[in-house]
């Protein structure tokens, strides 16, 4: 029943993400619904999930290899010619039908604590592909804050790429106005057609650049291309602040708090129980184990034939007894065992201190590169505000004939260019935040 809601609940998941794209043309998801509706498609994040659960079942296993056993078995045969008779236990030449049932149970006593070790080893095996698994939707979650940025990014480039056209549009009409009436110079009207021109250009290809941004998104979205879908604006509001945590202080979050850091402890952790479990197997172990059968034979008594549930209950025996078994020398297997797991548990020891490593240096070149975002921002800001009354006056001077149109031009490209970096260094900037937030396992919408 549990697996047939299970089915359905996938069923009306997948209906209702192919109708969030086939609504409205002016269809607005959120971060969020990006977010789940990449995690419910992604591939990688799914192969993590079936990796944890195998884990689950191993985990599980090990608890219930702690169980006694319980077994029966039935035999049902036709013997001819020469055999061995179950009730007599001597040989006969006769045709006869026999019957055997048995219910037999063992349970380890003594075992140099490999049970045990081993409950704890895929304990903490499973605790390590549940932080693989956290890990891989923190990678995703990552990679689509990032494209959504990108495109935020990408969006606002197309507005400042239009409001650039437009200026040049209105410069360029009122220069054809005055070419006709002969006000201006010819070459002053075709440079700013020229430069109209070329800011429409510009339109064209920020239109280009937000539509691979899109697709970009929704590609980890795993889902088809749609030019109609569109993502609220809750992210571009945020105005850039200084990070307020160090490098050191970030470090030291991550240690504790990041998921591949953990998972990487805590396989170091199962390979030091795989050491213990291959050294209980130079220890002797010792079992319990009980029988119960009885049998049917068809010439039972010489062949004066006896009953079936007489025979069942006549020849009904049992048996219980203890059993240790001395590891003496098996081909010097379980020795050498020790050593691999000795040699696996330094392996995942070499791979944790490299994971610390690679974590330091990595936070290390995030911060310098948040750092330098936000140094750069900054001081385009100001740029922006200088080269913003620049364009102000020259549009004066340029209107009233005193400023040639070389000259207006070569101001309005330095605001239109400090505008456009102002736009990308303010993205840069609050995607590097993130990445640094991911470090501290802290992503935030």
């Amino acid at each position: 029943m549990k697996y047939l809601q299970y089915i359905f609940s996938l069923f009306f998941i997948a209906i209702s993400i192919n109708m969030a794209f086939a609504q409205a043309p002016d269809t607005t998801l959120t971060l969020q619904q990006c977010l789940d509706i990449a995690i419910k498609n992604n591939l990688v994040v799914k192969q993590s999930e079936i990796q944890m659960e195998r884990n689950r079942i191993s985990y599980q296993q090990a608890r219930e290899n702690m169980l006694p056993s319980f077994n029966g078995s039935v035999d049902h045969s036709i013997s001819d010619g020469r055999s061995l008779n179950p009730s007599t236990n001597q040989y006969v030449s006769t045709q006869f039908t026999s019957a055997t049932y048995a219910l037999n149970s063992s349970l380890t006593l003594s075992s140099g604590l490999t049970l045990q070790n081993a409950v704890k080893q895929t304990s903490l095996a499973y605790q390590a592909g549940k932080m693989d698994f956290q890990q891989a939707k923190d990678n995703l979650t990552l990679n689509v804050i990032t494209s959504y940025l990108q495109v935020l990014n990408a969006e606002d480039q197309l507005t400042q790429a239009n409001t650039q056209s437009v200026v040049s549009q209105k410069q360029e009409e009122r220069q054809a106005v005055l070419n006709k009436d002969g006000a201006v110079l010819p070459s002053a009207y075709y440079d700013l057609k020229g430069q109209a021109a070329a800011d429409k250009l510009n339109v064209v290809n920020a239109k280009s650049t937000l539509d691979i941004a899109r697709l970009t998104l929704l590609q980890l979205m795993n889902v088809p291309y749609n030019k109609n879908v569109r993502i609220q604006r809750q992210l571009a509001d945020q105005l850039p602040v200084q990070y307020n945590e160090t490098a050191d202080q970030i470090y030291n979050k991550a240690l504790t708090d990041l998921a591949y850091v953990k998972a990487a402890e805590l396989r170091r952790q199962s390979a030091e129980k795989s050491v213990q479990i291959a050294k209980g197997a130079l220890i002797p172990s010792i079992s319990l184990g009980g029988n119960l059968g009885t049998n049917y034979s068809s010439s039972a008594s010489g062949g004066t034939s006896v009953g079936y549930v007489n025979q069942l209950q006549n020849n009904y025996g049992t048996s219980l007894g203890v059993g240790i078994n001395v590891p003496i020398l098996n081909y010097f297997q379980n020795r050498n065992k020790i050593k691999l797991a000795k040699l696996d548990l330094l392996n995942t020891q070499y791979i944790e201190q490299n994971t610390r490593i690679q974590l330091r240096e990595n936070i290390d070149q995030a911060y310098v590169n948040m750092s330098a975002a936000y140094d750069r921002y900054k001081l385009l800001i100001e740029q922006v505000d200088a080269f913003a009354e620049s364009f102000r006056v020259a549009e004066i001077r340029f209107n009233a004939g005193v400023l040639t149109s070389v000259d207006f031009l070569i101001v309005k490209g330095n605001l239109d260019r400090a505008k456009t970096s102002l736009i990308s260094s303010r993205y840069d900037y609050l995607i590097r935040t993130k990445i640094l937030d991911y470090y501290q396992g802290r992503l935030s919408l």
